[in-house]
């Protein structure tokens, strides 16, 4: 099938609504309309909805796939776009000039979208241009310094896993472990930070990553608590880790100073000021710029590169007598052999104690995503750049084990004499070193010896062609690590205090220059590197900087295999290879080996973050961004439920699952407080609203900020009948679905139109759908302000009338203000609850006070419960005067002699009618709705609650406005609240246990 194109003859310009004036042509004569994408950007909020002629053959208002449309972020030089509305998709013509005509008088609430300009300048219809027309026409801002995969991410990771354990602590885990245990320690650190690595791609590349690193992964993917917490502690440890790596430099040099007499004060002194000078010089260069501070980071891996290089050729050229009589031999089998297997020593001497040394030298894997802000595309940077710096280290660690392994003997004197003689028996020497003639049998058996990669931790140094190259390597892999925690810590703690989740760091979240650099972060990071610097011991510190890295490592593994177990669309990671088993692999190693670290370090870290975790959950930031855990609470409540349809309803699992006729939530607190005092934490509390036109969510964001564990479903229909016969049908999930109906008494029934009395009773009529009803009424009503005039719902004043807003006033509950307090939020103290259960509906008038003394503020009340039975008879005939008083209104005029055929007619054209029959046959139950009443007046005065039971008025037998008087002289003049109560005439209680 082809489509004809726009030379076909088609001519659609007949069928295609007239523009309005101010949009003729394609162009605005202010507010800047544009016809080639339909664009109206004068005040931000456009809508690009055209698509080209070319590709159709006409003019259409939908608009094509465009990447601008899912876009959230703003580019200068690019107008604003949206795509066409359903609604402006929907309507006719006439609507949909009115809608061109609002998008130029629309706020700019919406998301910018983009389209190309020329030169950043939008174009106007006319001379008239507003300040942000001017604004739009200046140059455009300079592009911030990025950086790509090997010179931001690679570089950077592998500066920062490279340490001094490298140097110092390598050659003597190879001694302890021999070169086969070594292999495996290394590998499987590598395997734990490999795995880390991928589920990081995996997070990195399910959409666009802004600033933040690490921060920003957690939080975006498991939400704002868990994020925050290891935000925080991860940005602490960064800090505390420049502190760490300087004084690793400052001891250093502290030594060649002190080899070569140099002491400025004493040995921890000199540290100290060392290492305030190093870290301030470090502070110049980070605040001098991104682009400053990488430079050096190059600086620093062509140094260790040449270390490198040095030690590699070290070791192959031959080994004078010196480095000989120090244990370096070269490459030899008989020395590869015998490093091969382990040999421990000491009290730290096994797998494990060789494993918590070495672990701490594989971390550093985050350094790349921790400036995320700052890379060109961090989609493929961090993946490529993170993966490859691990697996280039790992090759230099198993490269280092293996040749100084197979070069060094494990213990060596240093003394050229003791060379092994012709005249000594070879038998009795002890050592590898025999077989190359040296003799260090004295120092290895009486545990003196000062060389050999057991006892010499600058072995490296011994090996190397040159080995003042090995000490540059190790400022170098010092240096480069504390800068680059100097330059970590601020950008995660800076997109921390922009997303405001803890009160007073909100001050160093400020951005300057076009790097957006954390100026303030810097220095607050300097100050506590500095504090720690002048300890000058961080031996017991250490531990927890570990265990916290291995804490985000830990949360970056379930962040993505939780992230995969839930199933949720938008996860849709480009980096293929990862595995969610893996993920949750990685988790649990990264646990086991914090406690395998140092346990008391790990029990730390995690009090920590259970206590900011506490902190969040308690506050509930008011951000939204998708988390995984968001989905997994969608999985679990929707199997839950999907679970329930497999497990038949039992008595003694009744739970009143309330739909509440609130209207607004807002407008009636009252009811809603009460309701939720029976069924919060308990079951199901929906409120209802009857509307005339679609609402937003405000209603169900009051009920959340009132906490009052409720949904609430809106509904248009015509009419408050059948809107709250959609609501009783439709409400609800399988067997999660309101059994009772809950409204407020309608007071100005009298005064209002007898059709409006008549639809009231049609809905407490709920009893043929086999729901419960109660009914509230309030001395001093239930209403608090009268939404209906701005938010169209049709919900009728159930408690308007004299007593209602109209007189009384109620200043502090207004709706948006969800903190008011009603009657029901408040203490009732040692009250009682009068329960009148004159006739039985299945326990449901029962169990309700029941449920309202397991909350705290009612449960000092005590419950009566008051039975039917033979009365003492009073003067009736003073308080029947007033009923039919009451009902006089609704009186069929009896004076008048209509015949048959017409009386019935009027009587089913208007069925609150009240004839004298009606009247006659129902005077035995009037009579006692007004002896309960008097009843209720001499006994329950006092109480905190009335609970009685509802009467039943029989369809066809009892006018609807005569049983409306029932209910209104039942509960009148009645100081508590009166809560009409009628069960569905089924069990709701039990005397048995099964």
């Amino acid at each position: 099938m082809e489509l004809q194109g726009a030379n076909d003859g088609i001519r659609l310009a007949a069928y295609r609504a007239n523009l309005p004036a101010p949009v003729a042509n394609g162009k605005a004569t202010s507010g800047g309309f544009e016809s080639d994408y339909y664009t109206c950007d004068g005040d931000g909020s456009s809508v690009a909805s055209r698509v080209s002629v070319d590709l159709t053959g006409y003019e259409t208002l939908d608009a094509p796939p465009r990447y601008d449309f899912y876009a959230n972020t703003e580019v200068w030089g690019r107008r604003r776009q949206f795509r066409p509305s359903l609604f402006q998709l929907h309507a006719g013509p006439e609507r949909e000039e009115l809608s061109l005509v609002l998008c130029l008088e629309q706020d700019d609430s919406r998301p910018p979208m983009y389209e190309e300009t020329t030169g950043g300048q939008a174009e106007a219809g006319g001379k008239d241009s507003s300040e942000e027309d001017e604004d739009e026409q200046k140059e455009p801002p300079t592009e911030p310094t990025r950086f790509g995969w090997v010179q931001g991410v690679m570089i950077r990771c592998m500066l920062n896993i490279w340490g001094v354990i490298l140097y110092l602590r390598l050659p003597w885990i190879t001694a302890q472990a021999g070169i086969g245990m070594t292999w495996v320690i290394i590998l499987l650190s590598s395997t734990i930070t490999g795995i880390t690595g991928l589920s990081t791609s995996a997070i990195a590349t399910n959409g666009k990553v802004k600033g933040g690193g690490t921060y920003f992964l957690i939080s975006r993917s498991l939400g704002p608590e868990l994020g925050g917490s290891i935000g925080l502690i991860f940005a602490f440890a960064n800090a505390v880790a420049v502190a760490m790596h300087t004084v690793g430099f400052a001891e250093t040099v502290t030594d060649l100073m002190r080899e070569n007499g140099a002491v400025m004060v004493d040995r921890t002194n000199d540290i100290r000021i060392i290492g305030i000078i190093t870290v301030t010089c470090l502070l110049g260069i980070s605040m001098a710029g991104m682009a400053w501070e990488s430079k050096a980071q190059v600086l620093f891996f062509i140094v260790i590169m040449v270390s490198f290089a040095s030690y590699i050729v070290g070791t192959i050229i031959p080994a004078s007598p010196e480095k000989q009589s120090k244990g370096f031999f070269s490459y030899k089998a008989n020395i590869f052999a015998a490093n091969f297997v382990p040999d421990y020593r000491g009290p730290g001497g096994s797998f494990f104690g060789m494993f918590s040394i070495f672990f701490p030298s594989a971390t550093g894997i985050l350094a790349g995503a921790n400036i995320s802000g700052d890379l060109k595309n961090p989609a493929v940077a961090i993946p490529r750049g993170t993966l490859l710096a691990i697996f280039w280290t790992t090759v230099s660690y198993l490269i280092i084990s293996a040749t100084i392994g197979s070069c060094v003997v494990r213990d060596a004197s240093g003394v050229l004499n003791d060379t092994l003689s012709p005249s000594s028996a070879v038998e009795d020497c002890v050592g590898t070193a025999c077989q190359y003639g040296w003799d260090f049998t004295g120092c290895i058996n009486n545990k003196t010896c000062v060389y050999g990669i057991h006892n010499y931790y600058q072995s490296m140094s011994l090996v190397s062609a040159f080995g003042p190259l090995i000490t540059a390597g190790i400022f170098g892999a010092t240096l480069s690590s504390a800068l680059a925690c100097l330059v970590s810590a601020p950008k995660v703690f800076q997109c921390l205090c922009k997303d405001q989740l803890y009160p007073l760091i909100g001050f160093f979240g400020k951005s300057y220059g076009k790097n957006n650099e954390p100026i303030r972060g810097y220095l607050l990071t300097y100050i506590i590197a500095a504090c720690f610097i002048l300890i000058a011991e961080l031996n017991t510190i250490a531990p927890i900087i570990s265990n916290f890295f291995l804490c985000s490592y830990a949360l970056i593994n379930f962040s993505c295999f939780h992230a995969s177990i839930t199933n949720s669309p938008g996860w849709r990671p480009s980096f293929r290879f990862y595995s969610k088993w893996l993920s949750l692999l990685g988790a649990i190693c990264s646990v086991v080996i914090m406690f395998l670290l140092t346990w008391w370090a790990a029990l730390i870290a995690f009090g920590v973050v259970f206590i900011l975790l506490a902190y969040t959950l308690y506050k509930k930031p008011d951000v939204n961004w998708g988390s995984s855990v968001q989905a997994s609470s969608y999985n679990m409540a929707l199997s839950r439920c999907a679970g329930l349809n497999s497990v038949e309803d039992h008595v003694k699992n009744y739970r009143p699952q309330c739909l509440v006729l609130t209207g607004p939530p807002s407008s009636r607190p009252a009811l809603v407080d009460l309701v939720s005092c029976f069924t919060k934490d308990l079951s199901l509390m929906l409120c209802g609203n009857v509307l005339t036109k679609a609402m937003s969510d405000s209603h169900l964001n009051w009920l959340n900020k009132r906490k009052a564990g409720s949904f609430y479903r809106g509904v248009v229909a015509a009419d408050l009948q059948s809107g709250v016969n959609v609501l009783l049908q439709g409400a609800g999930l399988g067997r999660v679905k309101p059994n009772v109906l809950i409204m407020g008494f309608k007071k100005d029934w009298r005064s209002d139109t007898p059709q409006a009395a008549h639809n009231y009773i049609g809905v407490i009529d709920a009893f043929d759908l086999q729901f419960g009803v109660c009914v509230l009424r309030m001395r001093e009503g239930l209403e608090v302000s009268s939404p209906s005039q701005s938010h169209g719902e049709i919900n009728p004043s159930f408690d308007g009338g004299p007593e209602s807003i109209n007189s009384i006033s109620v200043p502090s509950c207004i709706q948006t203000n969800p903190t008011c307090i009603t009657q029901f939020q408040k203490k009732q103290g040692k009250k009682t609850i009068d329960v009148y259960w004159l006739s039985d509906d299945g326990g449901l008038t029962l169990l309700l006070p029941y449920l309202l003394t397991r909350r705290k503020r009612w449960a000092k009340c005590k419950v009566r419960v008051f039975v039917g039975g033979d009365a003492e008879k009073k003067d009736e005939q003073k308080s029947l005067q007033k009923f039919e008083k009451m009902v006089s209104r609704f009186r069929v005029d009896t004076n008048s002699k209509p015949d048959s055929d017409s009386g019935c007619a009027s009587q089913h054209q208007e069925p609150w009618m009240i004839t004298d029959q009606d009247f006659e046959k129902n005077k035995a139950k009037s009579l006692r709705q007004i002896r309960l009443n008097e009843v209720l007046l001499d006994y329950s005065r006092e109480a905190a609650l009335i609970i009685t039971t509802m009467p039943v008025g029989r369809r066809g037998v009892c006018p609807s406005t005569l049983y409306l008087a029932w209910l209104d002289f039942l509960s009148r003049d009645l100081r508590p609240p009166v809560l009409l109560v009628r069960g569905n005439q089924e069990n709701v209680l039990t005397f048995y246990c099964q």
